[in-house]
């Protein structure tokens, strides 16, 4: 087969799995300091096993954060947590979120690392760490999105939809997806294999779940796209009861290319749950996306990657490299300066342009970061494209 010819594959992983778990309590601690003061600086882990959950990280303040708003203590990130794992649906007798026991660790953030960050005198904000981000868009779907992390990530909402609605009785909230997609010329043409498993209640049979799941994968493939029958995995094992963090423990951010690409674009070392918008792991991530993107949908070029560098305590991005994987004729390095004139890239230029300091980073923690629909209240900024019009111009 030449390059334009193969086959690609990507995973997603449901709200009920562990790890994403871990991301969505860890993300509900995020908003809620950001609700009480938008300038709150969180990094907040979470481990989460049989009946037990534990955040450990820092905030700016010792114990709580105290403001005209309210209060953000101890027993409220409890309450937080308890109502997180409700809402994902686990009511089970290894993880239920009542009965769990939470503890909290969180303490005050290092003054080392917030004296690098705060803006003082002349000096800007700095970013929360060093590191690389990048963001990739192409335009294999409506979205911008690689293929196969799209139709993953699409079963699995589905799913979960019919779970949360009622109308699949018998799925438990703990699931995962596997697409893997035929190229010819570089673009998508149809699915090779599915893999679906599912935590299920103990009255299904294998049958019943393929059957409950069938659907489901029907209607997230385009017409035509579904896998040969024998290319149909659900549940592999035979058997998927005991799910969830009851079945394997979870952390947060150990599911960073599900969060992102699904492989198709290279990934930086930071993941984004836990963490507010002064850390560039996620602020800049999210930024190249929305670069990315907006160079995508102006026409620019089929696919672009965008590579952004930090140092700690230090306000200017130390590159902006651009690759339009050779389908534009436009010169990177002056894409990459156009870019660098429109978005102040500095860590609160990024926050500020994408509105950022705000409650909005709960929902991300599942089904993607990218490609997803920008919401009134602001979430999902970075995926809008205002910048396109202004980009077909320049090029």
């Amino acid at each position: 087969m030449s390059n334009s010819d193969y086959l690609f594959t990507s995973e997603s992983v449901s709200e009920g799995h562990p790890d994403k778990v871990s991301d969505r309590i860890s993300d509900a601690i995020v908003d809620c300091f950001l609700e009480a003061d938008p300038f709150s600086r969180v990094a907040c882990e979470t481990l989460c096993t049989t009946n037990r959950i534990i955040l450990a990280g820092e905030v700016r303040g010792p114990e709580s954060l105290v403001n005209s708003n309210g209060i953000v203590d101890k027993s409220r990130m409890e309450e937080i947590t308890r109502r997180a794992v409700k809402s994902i649906g686990y009511e089970q007798s290894g993880f239920h979120w009542k009965n769990s026991d939470v503890e909290v660790y969180l303490h005050g953030q290092s003054v080392d690392i917030a004296m690098g960050v705060d803006a003082a005198g002349n000096k800007d904000e700095g970013a929360g760490d060093q590191g690389i981000m990048f963001g990739y868009a192409c335009n294999e779907t409506a979205n911008l999105m690689p293929a196969p992390i799209h139709l993953s990530h699409s079963i699995l909402l589905s799913m979960a939809e019919a779970r949360h609605s009622g109308s699949a009785d018998g799925l438990l909230p703990d699931s995962k997806s596997q697409v893997t997609l035929r190229y010819v010329d570089g673009q998508p043409v149809g699915a090779t294999s599915v893999v679906v498993s599912t935590q299920h209640s103990e009255k299904l049979s294998q049958d019943d779940v393929r059957e409950l799941v069938r659907p489901h994968v029907v209607k997230s493939l385009p017409s035509g796209w579904m896998c040969p029958e024998d290319e149909f995995y659900v549940n592999p094992t035979g058997r998927f009861v005991i799910g969830g963090p009851d079945g394997d423990a979870g952390l947060t951010g150990r599911k960073i290319i599900v969060d992102t690409y699904g492989g198709a674009a290279p990934h930086g070392g930071g993941a984004f749950s836990g963490k507010d918008p002064t850390k560039v792991d996620r602020s800049a991530a999210y930024a190249a996306r929305y670069l990315a993107k907006n160079v995508v949908a102006a026409g620019i070029t089929s696919s672009c990657t965008i590579q952004l560098a930090y140092a700690i305590g230090v306000s200017k991005p130390l590159s902006l490299y651009v690759d339009t994987h050779g389908s534009s004729n436009v010169d990177g390095n002056k894409l990459a300066a156009a870019l660098n004139e429109m978005v102040d890239l500095s860590p609160r230029g990024i926050r500020e342009h994408l509105k950022l300091s705000r409650p909005i980073y709960e929902r991300t923690a599942a089904y993607g970061h990218f490609g997803r629909e920008v919401e009134s209240d602001g979430g999902f900024s970075w995926e809008k494209t205002d910048l396109a019009d202004a980009l077909k111009s320049a090029f």
